[in-house]
């Protein structure tokens, strides 16, 4: 034991006798800052889908032209969709025409609907000439019950033909609204073949060449606002407690590179993407972009803090536990400090130093 402790003084002895420099602590302006990467945004983008199977079979449009709300862009055409809306429609001008006053239906009904009451008519009256007659005892009660019993069936067939032109009618009328649905929907599903802008702004991309084939759900062109532009930055998980709503963002966008952009965070996201280990954090550019170009390539610093004047030092002369080691007259010493804002290469010290401190540090 004796032996290791001396072999672990003679280490320290021979560490500090070894050559060291002296350096000061600078006073300088300090920003501390939270990485982030990510994209130029245009604002209000979204991607354009086919709702349905076809062709392209217009483009109305060029990638970077601007574009007004419903403003039709693309045209799709399919023969199957074509048809199905024809039939639809042709269906609902033949419910539409059986349900006219004017319909060969209606109009059967109601001629057997007259027939009936005519001869409803006619028996009802030849009942009460025998009724007269029975009760003058100029006819027999047989001949009587007879006439009453055609009085009665013509009577029932008279109402049985009208509940039968109300129910055709009433089976009719569904059968219209029916067909007119049907026509609505595929109406509707015609709509989605002629695409159109959900906004004021500019086509940035348009994915397909006239005549190709376009599934449902497929993404066909790229849309978003022309003169408004955010930054979409990913932040890495670590970091996401120190990142707030309206802190300063400093940019470097790749495409330009000698000039550099500020920004302000507008918005951080609740959820954390687990594949990356990464948060979303959008901004705003407080600066115009000298082309309109989404999809451009950023790195940015969110400043968390900053300090006019900051008393730093090089953080490899900071020591495991917060100290440093000093001269001064009396020799070398250590001295307790306590950190603010850390950089990569830099550390603030809030207590313990001053700028006339000459820090120990090896050559």
């Amino acid at each position: 034991m004796k032996k290791l402790l001396f072999l672990v003084l003679l280490g320290f002895l021979i560490a500090c006798s070894g050559d060291t420099n002296t350096v000061s602590p600078k006073v300088k302006p300090l920003i501390e800052a939270v990485y982030a990467s990510g994209f130029v945004v245009s604002g209000e983008e979204y991607q354009l889908y086919s709702q349905v199977d076809g062709n392209l079979a217009q483009i109305l449009v060029k990638e970077g032209e601007k574009v007004k709300k419903g403003q039709p862009l693309l045209v799709i055409e399919s023969n199957q969709q074509n048809a199905r809306y024809a039939l639809s429609q042709q269906a609902y001008e033949m419910a539409k025409k059986n349900y006219s006053d004017g319909s060969p239906v209606l109009r059967e009904l109601k001629t057997t609907i007259e027939s009936s009451r005519t001869k409803f008519h006619y028996d009802s009256l030849n009942f009460l000439r025998y009724d007269n007659l029975l009760k003058a005892n100029a006819t027999t009660r047989a001949e009587f019950d007879r006439i009453k019993l055609i009085y009665e069936n013509s009577k029932n067939e008279y109402a049985l033909q009208s509940s039968r032109y109300d129910k055709v009618k009433n089976d009719l009328y569904l059968a219209l609204q029916n067909a007119e649905s049907q026509w609505r929907v595929a109406q509707e599903e015609s709509g989605h073949y002629e695409l159109r802008s959900e906004v004021d702004g500019m086509v940035f991309k348009i994915m397909k060449e006239r005549g190709e084939l376009v599934r449902r759900s497929e993404v066909i062109a790229i849309v978003g606002r022309g003169d408004d532009f955010y930054l979409k930055l990913t932040v890495d998980e670590l970091d996401v407690q120190r990142v707030k709503v309206d802190q300063n963002v400093i940019v470097k966008i790749d495409a330009y590179p000698q000039k550099v952009f500020k920004g302000k965070v507008s918005k951080v996201y609740s959820l954390i993407d687990t594949r990356q280990q990464s948060l979303r954090v959008d901004a705003t550019l407080e600066d115009t972009l000298p082309a309109n170009f989404s999809g451009l390539a950023v790195e940015a610093n969110i400043i968390i803090r900053q300090k006019d004047k900051a008393i730093v030092i090089p953080k490899s002369v900071l020591l495991p536990g917060d100290s440093v080691w000093i001269k001064d007259s009396e020799g070398k010493k250590k001295l307790k400090v306590t950190r603010g804002i850390e950089t990569l290469d830099e550390i603030e010290i809030i207590e313990g130093l001053d700028s006339t401190a000459q820090l120990l540090t090896k050559k």
